[in-house]
């Protein structure tokens, strides 16, 4: 990739004040790009700010935003555009998990949360940032899935279901946009070493079963990916090298796709039977 390619490009990375996020915002930024991150707590916003050197002309700034508030979004984008000129990408990373357990368990308030959190929210930035981009003379969007996207996660909840929808999403938006000359893609991360995944203890069967079933695990130290690993590739998915690639899925899991995903039963100790088994028939 050319060094610089991205000078005076506005891109916006939603929940990049961490991880994977502070990642992606980190590899435009040093090619030149003009980078606005937002998320819900300034204090991680600054500290990204503080820690990302930018090159070739490139900048980061940072706005406060929650995306499942549209208001947020709307402003979020306005911020990017005002910082950069224009914008021409946007890394919609912001998402997050939670109500491990079967299905006869979940419960609807935290399930809707998570959809929201992840599928409302990265549709809130496709509607306010396809205009921009448009008047841009196109762009790019990379919205943020995970293997547990096109591999079981067995009860992982409502993530899989909402890194599915994002999928499927940005499959859409890229048959719908593409005469546009705007492109929609999404990034599988598999086991990566962010925050996020330090609740999953190294000594778990659940952390072993990513290990195990991940081919390239013994050539590294720790047997998973970094959030550089995924940076990379949304810098690549921004960038004019990939401006003919579209409506795809791009695993950064190590391989582990080409097995399967883990199993989180272990994470559901003290449930009882009945739970760990679903609902059964009675006689």
């Amino acid at each position: 990739m050319t060094d610089g390619a991205l000078h005076g490009m506005g891109v916006l990375v939603t929940g990049g004040g961490t991880g994977i996020g502070r990642a992606c915002a980190e590899a435009l930024a040093a090619d030149g790009a003009v980078v606005t991150i937002c998320g819900r707590t300034e204090s991680r916003l600054v500290d990204a700010v503080d820690r990302i050197r930018p090159g070739h002309g490139g900048s980061v700034h940072h706005v406060v935003a929650d995306v499942t508030s549209e208001d947020d979004v709307r402003a979020a984008v306005s911020a990017a555009v005002a910082n950069a000129g224009n914008l021409r990408g946007v890394v919609a990373n912001a998402g997050g998990g939670g109500g491990l357990g079967p299905y006869n368990v979940q419960d609807l308030s935290q399930f809707e949360a998570v959809l929201r959190l992840n599928v409302v929210g990265t549709m809130l930035c496709v509607k306010h940032s396809v205009p921009e981009m448009v008047a841009a003379g196109g762009g790019s969007f990379v919205g943020m899935s995970s293997i547990a996207g096109h591999r079981n996660h067995v009860h992982f909840g409502a993530y899989p279901v909402a890194k599915a929808g994002i999928e499927s999403m940005m499959r859409n938006a890229a048959d719908e946009f593409g005469r546009s000359n705007v492109r929609f893609n999404s990034i599988r991360p598999g086991f990566i070493a962010t925050e996020m995944m330090d609740l999953v203890p190294r000594d778990s069967d659940v952390y072993d079963s990513y290990v195990r079933n991940t081919p390239l695990a013994p050539t590294t130290e720790t047997g998973v990916g970094e959030p550089s690993d995924v940076g990379a590739l949304a810098r690549f998915l921004i960038g004019p090298e990939s401006r003919w690639i579209t409506g795809t899925a791009v695993n950064v899991d190590g391989g582990q796709a080409l097995r399967s995903g883990p199993d989180f039963s272990s994470f559901l100790a003290g449930m009882g039977d009945d739970v760990l088994a679903g609902l059964r028939p009675t006689d």
